[in-house]
């Protein structure tokens, strides 16, 4: 095994600990996209472009921007009561 694919695992594996391991909501889905990010990478590695690009668009960008929405949205209506 090669020394890029050895630094990919122990980046999800850190990424997916912090994932877990992080109490503030923001941090958790900021943690989130990085492990996105950080898998699209290793399936890059691991020569799956299909499935790298698709970890990339939803598991890196669209997830984390929707529990952000989400996030916010639930922060404004408890302001508003």
């Amino acid at each position: 095994m090669s020394l890029l694919l050895l630094l990919l695992f122990a980046l999800a594996m850190a990424a997916g600990t912090g994932v877990v391991l992080s109490r503030a909501p923001r941090r958790q889905v900021l943690a989130l996209g990085v492990n996105g990010v950080t898998l699209a990478l290793l399936f890059l590695a691991l020569q799956a472009p299909d499935a790298a690009f698709s970890e990339l668009v939803v598991g890196g960008a669209a997830l984390p921007l929707l529990f952000l929405v989400v996030l916010a949205s639930v922060k404004t209506d408890e302001a508003s009561e």
